[in-house]
């Protein structure tokens, strides 16, 4: 990334293009992320499967169960590409590298310190999007046109988990302060309609789940990779959106509150 690059964010841009330096060293670490979720459409999707057979997609249409099962995979590849490099990683920079006191050293500002790891853990999650596609496009799970419009949403679903990732890492104080972490996103990729409707659940239960960003993103690209978009899409997106840039006006002032002040 050229140095001439110009602009209020220019820091964001360098942050970046440092991550991208130093994971160049460590792309296997960078690529198996992708696995996690291409291992379970393999084993649950294609395997298990075979013995479901159909079950009722969006609208009630009868869809084979590796269809269904698949777009709630690509969320969970949009997930994990932003969650692990916005917590773990970051709150190892932030307590141990010191990186940011260095940067903030810098004409570089919090804002785009925060933006500059929200980028980059967007970035590897939007790489994990692109993989997972291309599997589901050479195994024939898309059919649909709508389905161009995945990836971006898997965009969007990373830009979500990754800034708020990064604003709850703030708050952390410790290496076991991320068993919260782990207490939230298990049951999210569990539950959040990745492998089964939300129907089958309580009510009660029913409800939660139906908040979860996770869950958001199920049904965002469920619905359009199985060709069966509603307006009703477009206030997940929003959710989606509002979500992330909450997340990150909150890094951005915690960042300037933990090591400026």
């Amino acid at each position: 990334m050229s140095s001439r690059l110009a602009g209020p964010w220019r820091g964001s841009l360098h942050l970046i293009e440092r991550h991208a330096r130093v994971y160049r060293h460590m792309w296997l670490v960078f690529a198996s992320g992708v696995a996690e979720p291409l291992f379970y459409l393999l084993s649950i999707g294609v395997g298990l499967g075979a013995l479901v057979g159909t079950v009722a997609g969006p609208g009630g249409q009868l869809v084979p169960y590796r269809e269904y099962v698949a777009p709630g995979l690509l969320a969970v590849s949009a997930l994990n590409g932003a969650m692990y490099d916005s917590t773990f990683n970051v709150f190892f920079r932030l307590k141990y590298a010191k990186l940011y006191d260095a940067l903030l050293a810098t004409p570089v500002g919090p804002g785009e310190v925060a933006l500059g790891e929200v980028g980059w853990a967007l970035l590897r999650g939007a790489v994990y999007a692109v993989a997972f596609t291309l599997v589901m496009a050479c195994m024939d799970l898309i059919h649909s046109p709508w389905a161009l419009f995945a990836v971006p949403v898997a965009v969007l679903i990373s830009f979500a988990i990754a800034a708020v990732g990064v604003a709850c890492t703030t708050y952390m104080r410790s290496w076991q302060d991320f068993e919260y972490v782990m207490l939230v996103a298990v049951p999210m990729f569990l539950f959040s309609a990745t492998f089964f409707p939300v129907s089958v659940y309580p009510h009660a239960i029913g409800v939660i789940v139906e908040w979860t960003p996770l869950y958001q993103g199920v049904v965002l690209l469920r619905d359009l990779v199985l060709g069966a978009p509603s307006p009703d899409l477009l206030w997940r997106a929003g959710y989606l959106a509002v979500m992330g840039l909450t997340g990150l006006a909150v890094a951005s002032r915690r960042i300037a509150k933990l090591l400026l002040v």
